[in-house]
């Protein structure tokens, strides 16, 4: 069922819809007693064309698709909000769209769905074709159209517990410097002692993924560190040698997930877990030297250190997975995973890249 504009699904109006089918079919229609019947008829069939065109709107269940397909592959840019306000953003132009200012009679489902078969020539706008499908970019345009334009929603927020941030409001003493309400490049000596502290903070926890605060031009300088995915038909499974070009592809060795006959159950169940899961961070292979594992600070754990992974336990790993790291990006898993999905993940690490014994006692 369609929602209100407070809340939901945009209502539809069939009366323009109706009156244009109506008024042309009416125009020719045969006022002969014969010809009225056929004139219901064709009546009919317009107003049900005219049904059928409006309730193409995009289902709950469609915008819900393209929700988890925009979150996944697009808000790096284009902002979780929609708003283009984000870290990538400040390195491009022309700057990504703005959904929440664009005018709903010029940029229509369709004219996205074109954009996301073919790009835009002259931006960091690639074409999407064979990455999704056609009903997933139908799906995200709807989404689009319906989230960010129409209804000028917030969409979702990053640090739930669902994403392995519980009280986030913890942090809230360095939202400041992530909001670019304070700059980075403040002195510390203009700096009250509780906005010293939320510095302090924002450093140690928050610089990972917000590394400029605010995507605003904060005199900020840092080292220089792989910026996007590599694009030209890249694939893992056929890497290139590294080159000038793809800057990423030094980092695309550790993308590919090793290879292990006879795993058990327990073992593959980890395996499908980790790879979905783990391996943004710490890379497929464990290393933590993949693009997105270098661009990190501090970066992931390397599970196959044998310096580090000799000394940790099941007990150890388990309490990393489930509670997270302080002053790191390791979130806690707690409120994602199960403990049978927590024990699955113990089961193939210790398979894939170092055996874990339990702490001796």
């Amino acid at each position: 069922m369609p929602r209100n504009n407070q809340g939901g699904l945009p209502k539809l109006s069939l009366k323009p819809r109706l009156d244009e089918a109506v008024g042309a079919f009416g125009r020719s229609a045969p006022w002969r007693l014969g010809g009225k019947v056929r004139w219901f008829m064709k009546l009919f069939l317009a107003m049900a064309s005219a049904l059928l065109a409006a309730g193409a709107a995009a289902t709950p269940d469609e915008l819900e698709a393209g929700r988890a397909i925009y979150n996944f592959r697009c808000y790096f840019c284009h902002g979780y909000s929609g708003d283009g306000k984000t870290l990538a953003a400040s390195y491009l132009a022309p700057r990504p769209t703005d959904f929440t200012t664009a005018d709903p009679a010029r940029l229509s489902s369709e004219k996205i769905v074109a954009t996301l078969h073919r790009g835009r020539a002259g931006t960091a706008m690639q074409s999407f074709a064979g990455l999704i499908s056609e009903a997933e970019m139908r799906a995200v345009a709807a989404f689009v159209i319906d989230e960010f334009i129409q209804r000028k929603a917030l969409n979702t927020h990053y640090h739930t517990a669902a994403n392995g941030w519980p009280e986030h409001q913890r942090y809230r003493a360095a939202f400041p410097f992530a909001k670019g309400e304070i700059p980075l490049s403040r002195p510390w000596e203009s700096l009250s002692p509780e906005e010293s502290a939320g510095k302090r903070l924002y450093l140690a926890s928050c610089v990972t993924c917000h590394d400029r605060g605010a995507p605003t031009a904060d005199e900020i300088t840092w080292d220089s560190r792989a910026l996007s995915f590599p694009r030209n038909n890249f694939s893992l499974a056929n890497a290139p040698k590294p080159d000038a070009i793809a800057s990423a592809s030094p980092y695309a060795k550790h993308d590919i997930a090793p290879r292990i006959a006879a795993m058990n159950p327990l073992e593959r169940r980890g395996e499908r877990l980790f790879q979905h899961n783990c391996a943004f961070c710490h890379g497929a292979d464990g290393s933590g030297q993949n693009w997105i594992g270098k661009f990190m600070e501090p970066h992931p754990r390397d599970l196959r250190d044998i310096g580090f992974m000799s000394r940790a336990s099941r007990q150890s790993i388990r309490q990393a997975i489930r509670e997270g790291l302080p002053n790191t990006s390791m979130p806690a898993w707690k409120s994602v995973l199960s403990e049978r999905d927590i024990q699955s993940l113990l089961a193939y690490i210790s398979r894939a890249f170092y055996p874990l014994a339990d702490e001796k006692r």
